[in-house]
């Protein structure tokens, strides 16, 4: 029979549906499945109604078998099978799908008992990556008669009557022969074709059905040299179901328990810990879809680096689309790890292309709001699991905070947590709040490299002097967050380091202005003798009982200039804070620089570069000379 060319546009159309659509080659065998699963969902959807039909939903299945001497991979189903009409319309136009045309159907009569997974029209076509030749024989439900269609590629096609006896569809793929790196001979091996389905069609809820050899070793009468009897292996083969049917994420909470689906979290994504929290979502509407989400106790290796995939496994109707889905979870929200499974997902010419549409942004939102309210409820339920995830998680909750310039910080800031002067244990920006005597304007915190040091700046006095609470803020992301977030429940947050924190009285800040004017001229010297190291010499309003400070002015703090001088390169050491140093009036050491700055302009000079230094060593900044500052501080002994 002469062959009869391709309705849609040649091979040029045939190559890209090969070639460029599908990106792992591997992926053929899931949409074989997946039209063999269409097949048996109409053949199933028809036997509602159809009594002639006679096969129970038991009684379907789909069978896959190798020869390796053939070189052939045959997918059968016992579906509702085509005619010879249907097999020029479906194989024999590119992009024409009878699944598509079923579905449409369907949603006229608004029935939601099947789900048609190959509506795509060009799935079949990927079976080309990997083989020569695709021969379908099929007969269709209700017919006499069978056609087999066979094609070489973009070559054309050719239908002809054949014998099949049983209602269904076989679609015979012979093996490219291995070429130079193209080893196609992979896909005749049974671990291979056992691994693919397990990978992609596992969910698929009809049986799988393969051929899988199984060795046992057997006795003999024949003794060895110790006398027993020698053992030799036997081989036999059984025909075994090898995907699962049904997802955990299908089944409901009686039938699938947090045990059971902490469990299954170990061993999909290879973590030896449970996981902190366990999320289930089953949402009915517009968009449907199924999640089963984890929130992990520690991060992995690679979280941090540019290795690790992010995103939750995404099926559709049990059928794996991706892997790894980022679109589905925000930036911030990285760490979660699970599947979402969705029969409403636009997918767009092959299940690999994803269309960003309406469904994905409503799933996306509604898990990240799920996220969200499974991490407040741990806050309060179990603060303790909630302090795990924070360990390991929560330096990336404050770069959620920082990125994409403060879009997500409304969604994170209840989340945050800092260590407290209370107790020193972390608290939440609303338990602090919650804690604020009426006359505390402010939300007042301390930023250094560690617990320690921030707990024990000088600036903190002030604060602590008016029994206020102080946040403690230990990580160099801190200051961004904090400057990106600004304020939390109309309170500002201020730093003990930004010089003005609001707690002078009037008559305070009188006197102070007025030791201020009386000391003009020091200032003003102090002012050109530092000027190589601070911006300002101002008298402090924050301390109490120590000699010195530094603090800072404009956007640039003293924290994000000790971040960026950790940076490569010259662009980290030209950002720099605009520093401030503080002194005390009422310490003994001012008495001292104001009696040297009467007598001894030189020896005035050296009391200012040691506070100076003094004052970068307390705010973790480098004293660039430290010789010269320990000679300084000897010569004034």
């Amino acid at each position: 029979m002469a062959k009869k060319q391709f309705k849609a546009e040649s091979k040029r159309l045939l190559d890209l549906m090969i070639n460029s659509i599908y990106t792992h080659r591997e992926i053929f065998l899931r949409e074989i499945i997946s039209n063999a699963s269409d097949a048996i969902d109409k053949l199933a959807y028809k036997a509602l109604t159809d009594q002639n039909v006679g096969l129970s939903r038991e009684d379907f299945r789909i069978r896959v078998v190798l020869d390796k001497d053939a070189r052939t991979i045959t997918v059968s189903d016992n579906g509702i099978g085509m005619t010879k009409e249907e097999m020029e319309e479906n194989l024999g136009v590119i992009a024409h799908s009878g699944s598509f045309k079923f579905k449409s159907e369907l949603d006229k009569g608004e029935n939601d008992d099947v789900d048609i997974i190959g509506q795509f029209g060009v799935g079949f076509y990927s079976a080309f990556m990997v083989s020569d030749k695709v021969t379908v024989l099929s007969r269709a439900y209700g017919a006499d008669a069978a056609y087999k269609w066979e094609s070489e590629g973009a070559d054309g096609y050719t239908v002809t009557e054949c014998d099949k006896e049983t209602v269904g569809t076989d679609v015979v793929m012979h093996i490219k022969p291995d070429a130079g790196e193209e080893h196609y001979g992979e896909f005749l091996e049974t671990w291979r074709i056992k691994e693919l389905i397990k990978k992609y069609s596992d969910y698929v809820r009809f049986p799988i059905r393969m051929d899988i050899e199984h060795t046992e070793y057997v006795e003999t009468e024949e003794l060895d040299e110790h006398g027993h009897k020698k053992t030799e292996p036997v081989t036999h083969t059984e025909e075994e179901t090898v995907n699962s049917m049904v997802p955990i994420w299908q089944r409901s909470k009686a039938e699938a328990t947090d045990e059971a689906c902490i469990a299954f979290y170990k061993e999909r994504f290879h973590d030896t810990e449970d996981p902190v929290a366990v999320i289930r979502v089953n949402a009915e509407g517009l968009t449907s879809y199924r999640a089963l989400l984890f929130i992990p106790a520690k991060a992995p290796y690679d979280f941090y680096s540019r290795d690790y995939k992010p995103g939750l496994a995404l099926y559709s109707s049990g059928v794996m689309i991706m892997e790894s889905c980022a679109d589905l979870l925000p930036e911030c929200f990285r760490f979660v790890r699970g599947v979402v499974d969705s029969p409403d997902l636009s997918l767009n010419i092959s299940r690999e292309i994803l269309q960003h549409d309406r469904q994905l942004k409503t799933i996306a939102g509604n898990l990240e709001n799920k996220v969200k309210a499974e991490l407040l409820k741990l806050q309060t339920a179990d603060p303790e699991k909630y302090d795990t995830f924070w360990a390991a998680f929560g330096r990336q909750i404050k770069y959620g905070i920082v990125g994409d310039y403060g879009m997500k910080k409304e969604l994170l800031k209840d989340l945050l947590k800092f260590y407290s002067s209370n107790d020193e244990k972390l608290t939440t920006l609303k338990e602090y709040v919650s804690r604020m005597p009426e006359a505390q304007k402010y939300i007042y915190y301390a930023a250094a490299d560690s617990l320690r040091t921030a707990a024990g700046l000088p600036q903190n006095e002030q604060v602590k002097a008016k029994g206020y609470e102080l946040l403690y803020m230990t990580e160099d992301i801190d200051e961004f967050a904090v400057q990106m977030l600004y304020s939390y429940d109309d309170k500002e947050l201020r730093s003990v380091a930004a010089g003005d924190l609001g707690l002078e009285t009037e008559e305070e800040k009188k006197e102070q202005e007025e030791t201020a004017g009386k000391s003009k001229e020091l200032l003003d010297f102090l002012k050109e003798t530092l000027k190589d190291d601070v911006a300002d010499v101002k008298l402090s309003k924050s301390l109490v009982s120590s000699a010195v400070c530094m603090s800072y002015e404009g956007e640039i703090t003293l924290e994000m200039e000790r971040y960026f001088r950790q940076m490569p390169g010259e662009a980290g050491e030209k950002i720099r804070a605009k520093r401030v140093l503080e002194l005390n009036p009422a310490h003994p050491a001012f008495a001292s620089l104001t009696a040297a700055f009467g007598a001894d302009r030189d020896r005035a000079g050296k009391i200012a570069r040691v506070l100076c230094d003094q004052a970068k060593l307390l705010a973790g900044l480098p004293v660039e000379d430290l010789a010269a500052y320990s000679e300084a501080v000897c010569g004034l002994l």
